[in-house]
């Protein structure tokens, strides 16, 4: 890298040369992921269950991963959510309301085992789900 009395010229225009030589530099500075985002850059949001679906994991575990098909009210995409908690997924039926957030994973992914599912959900019919899950509260029916 050029050093000295006479060297800022060469440092500007390697500045520009190298901008956006780091991964993924170009689409963070620009905010390029809220357009592809479907939350569209809010840390929640509301949608309707279509209907429950089941992935795999990825490879060194085995099973299957319960999950709902979730048609977004803000501007009505579909996403797949994680249902978290042993036997949460009896007490999420179609058409109800949920209440999703990010999963957590690196650079707005999908995280450890859970292969391309970006979404969890944390309310069904405006009721917690951990909630519902330990018995404290029952889901409404709408």
């Amino acid at each position: 890298m050029a050093r000295g009395l006479f060297a800022g010229r060469k440092l500007v225009k390697n500045h520009n040369k190298f901008r956006f030589s780091k991964k993924g530099e170009r689409f963070r500075r620009f905010k390029l992921w809220k357009k592809y985002d479907p939350l569209e850059g809010s840390p929640q949001a509301r949608g309707i269950v279509l209907k429950k679906v089941m992935r795999e994991r990825k490879q060194p575990h085995s099973g299957m991963i319960k999950c709902v098909l979730v048609q977004l009210i803000k501007n009505g995409k579909t996403v797949t959510a994680f249902v978290p908690g042993n036997l949460a997924i009896k007490h999420i039926d179609e058409h109800n309301e949920v209440m999703l957030e990010r999963i957590g994973g690196p650079m707005k992914g999908s995280r450890g085992d859970i292969p391309g599912i970006k979404f969890k959900v944390i309310k069904v019919n405006n009721i917690s789900l951990k909630e519902i899950i330990k018995g404290k509260k029952e889901k409404l029916t709408k």
